[in-house]
């Protein structure tokens, strides 16, 4: 659907602003300059949270979070039910299933992150261009999320326990929405373009 085939989704985190925790140091400050915790996600092509670990602390990358997360550590050691690999469309050149991230995240055979630098070569450039394309979709998932549940528009009030329920119910919420308007795009939660 974004020109990536074999893609299962796209990943990152997603700092929710929260007011400081009393007592809580540094912990959830982070380098954005507020304090947070961090809701890691990845999706699908049409805006789907297909996994959510919330809970983390602000101060932790979206990188360390994905390796100290129960999904990071399952997806790195194989564990998950991922798909083997499969020949690429109209080709016979086969290729693994894999997740996109930016360069945040480790570059593994199931997770891809783009080549860094710049003046890259024109085959790397394209590269990067496509797994953009296809990774800017969590970007614009969370962007979603933000926009219909605007308590994330502003830093959240409440212990950083009600923080993550509220987040979990949010992205829950946003699923249900996301499969319903699939089925009724009159009443579309949110309409999907292609470009």
């Amino acid at each position: 659907m974004w020109d990536f085939p074999m893609c299962l989704g796209a990943i990152d985190g997603k700092h929710v602003v929260i007011q400081a925790p009393a007592g809580a140091g540094s912990e959830f400050f982070n380098y954005k300059g507020s304090h947070s915790i961090v809701l890691l996600a990845v999706c699908d092509a049409q805006y789907c949270f297909t996994m959510i670990d919330i809970g983390d602390l602000g101060r932790h990358s979206d990188g360390g979070v994905f390796a100290n997360s129960e999904f990071g550590k399952r997806f790195m050691s194989g564990d998950l039910n991922v798909p083997s690999q499969a020949c690429l469309p109209n080709t016979s050149v086969c290729v693994p299933y894999c997740i996109v991230g930016d360069a945040a995240f480790p570059l593994r055979q199931n997770l891809m992150r783009p080549y860094p630098g710049k003046n890259l070569p024109a085959d790397k450039s394209i590269f990067n261009y496509r797994l953009s394309r296809a990774r800017r979709v969590i970007e614009n998932t969370f962007g979603i999320l933000a926009t219909r549940w605007r308590i994330f528009r502003r830093p959240i009030i409440a212990k950083p326990e009600r923080v993550v329920a509220f987040t979990k119910a949010a992205c829950c919420l946003h699923i249900f929405l996301q499969i319903k308007s699939r089925q009724n795009v009159r009443n579309a939660y949110c309409y999907i373009f292609i470009c």
